[in-house]
């Protein structure tokens, strides 16, 4: 699909360079670069989601289970 958008001069340079650089055509550096930010913001949607879901549950380890783990590690001297 074609998208005409505007951009800052400066920015448009930078990705110029860059694409240059890098070896690939302007479209394949705007379409990976916007796939990326996309990409990002997903999974910060999806962290933000289990954050929520975790927040709700105790995350506190039962007293007993606690005392176990606690017996089964060596004693060190620090």
């Amino acid at each position: 699909m074609k998208v005409a958008l505007s951009i800052p001069d400066e920015l448009f340079d930078s990705a110029e360079t860059l694409g240059k650089r890098l070896g690939v055509s302007r479209s394949r550096l705007y379409a990976t670069a916007l796939a990326d930010f996309v990409a990002k913001h997903q999974s910060r949607k999806v962290t933000e989601r289990l954050n929520a879901v975790h927040a709700a549950e105790d995350s506190r380890l039962d007293r007993r289970i606690r005392r176990v783990q606690a017996r089964s590690l060596p004693r060190d001297s620090w």
